[in-house]
């Protein structure tokens, strides 16, 4: 595997750094640099979403002739790490990069019009109905149940949904229902594009244990669902939801995030004093520790160019994103109990007001880094459960990649 880039990808590179300087808001920089949920805030992200669809940049993921860049996957990376290490916020994942691809793969032409212009304008904004209370990591067992009209016009859902990113902000949702329940549990699976907007739709908040509502319970009662609002074939959802989570798992690349975050830490340890008269950047304890966090994010980097590497050549990213999704769910919390530590008791506050950013933000203790550091240590305990816990994602790697 070449790592080395070329001069047009290096002149590429130049470009968006460029256009990061004169076109990324210091105010959604801050937002995002004070927001200890998984997800950034629809205001923040929906205006970062706004300024890349203006220059034409949003949909960078996606086919050119669907509406996106049409880049290649060693373009697409360098606006990722660019992106990352300018202290952007993430794009809104759910609609840009999981349902948008399920759409533009395998959508009819009318719900390629329908969808995927709405993704990019901001008009829609997307949650995932994936999970139930009874049915998380074992997610062909699913329950909500999806009935045919008897004109064939209509579905009607009746069930829940949980751990349901954002609901509360979302007016669309792509939903794994059960439309058949006499063959095989993963047959009997369809996908769905529903309305939130309308009877029988309604959104319990879920907080977190830092206090922040980011996660909900969605109920479906006799809610309605047109039939070509389903993508694919009746009992195609299984075969859609593994496609989902693959670009969920190892489409993003995660190590330059974790880059940046580890570098802001890394400076900040050079003014905290160590106990002993020194700075912490200088304990040797404190060095080995960010020695380690550094080499696992430098290890996950070349994991993910090689599945890089393997998309450029025309092939699936396949189960080895399950390697990535493990790796990158274990560094982000190695990452945000360094934060903590950093910080000693300030790091310790847990401030439940929200936002934590803009004029009515309440003041820290000691910095914002400090303010956020619990927090975002609570919310990332959810990255060794969600799309897939770590222990789903062991057997995966096991049985496809290691053929144990």
């Amino acid at each position: 595997m070449d790592i080395d880039l070329s001069p047009e990808e290096l002149a590429f590179r130049d470009e968006v750094r460029a256009f990061l300087a004169e076109n990324l808001p210091a105010e959604v920089k801050e937002g995002a640099a004070a927001s200890p949920t998984v997800f950034v805030e629809p205001d923040i992200g929906q205006r970062w979403n706004a300024v890349l669809n203006e220059k034409g940049w949003l949909a960078y993921q996606w086919p050119k002739d669907v509406g996106g860049t049409g880049w290649t996957p060693t373009q697409r990376y360098i606006f990722e790490k660019e992106c990352a290490l300018a202290g952007a916020p993430n794009l809104t994942v759910l609609g840009l990069k999981l349902v948008a691809p399920v759409i533009y793969t395998f959508g009819t032409p009318e719900q390629k019009a329908k969808y995927l212009p709405k993704i990019l304008s901001g008009e829609d904004y997307w949650c995932q109905g994936f999970s139930e209370p009874g049915s998380g990591s074992d997610l062909a067992s699913l329950q909500c149940r999806a009935t045919l009209s008897e004109d064939g016009t209509h579905y009607k859902l009746n069930g829940s949904k949980i751990w349901t990113t954002h609901a509360h902000w979302a007016n669309r949702m792509f939903a794994l229902v059960r439309t058949d329940a006499t063959v095989k549990k993963q047959a009997g699976i369809s996908f769905l594009l529903v309305d939130m907007n309308q009877p029988g739709v309604s959104v319990r908040p879920l907080l977190t244990l830092a206090g922040d509502h980011e996660v909900n319970q969605v109920f479906l009662e006799d809610a309605i669902v047109p039939v070509e609002d389903r993508v694919a074939e009746e009992g195609d959802g299984w075969k859609l939801a593994k496609f989902l989570l693959e670009n969920e798992r190892g489409g993003s690349c995660h190590s330059p995030k974790l880059e940046y975050d580890l570098a802001q830490i890394e400076q900040a340890a050079r003014a905290e004093p160590d106990g002993r008269g020194g700075k912490l950047a200088d304990d040797t304890d404190w060095k080995r520790r960010m020695a380690k966090v550094r080499l696992g994010i430098q290890s996950l980097e070349m994991i993910e160019l090689k599945i890089l590497s393997e998309i450029a050549k025309g092939r699936a990213p396949g189960p080895q994103t399950s390697l990535c999704k493990l790796l990158a769910s274990n560094l982000r919390q190695d990452v945000d109990l360094l934060a903590v530590d950093l910080y000693g008791a300030a790091g310790l506050q847990l401030d439940f007001a929200r936002p934590l950013y803009g004029d009515n933000a309440p003041a820290p203790i000691h910095s914002k880094g400090a303010q956020v550091a619990s927090a975002r240590y609570l919310n990332s305990r959810a990255w060794t459960i969600f799309g897939g816990t770590n222990e789903v994602q062991a057997g995966i790697i096991a049985r496809t990649v290691l053929g144990l």
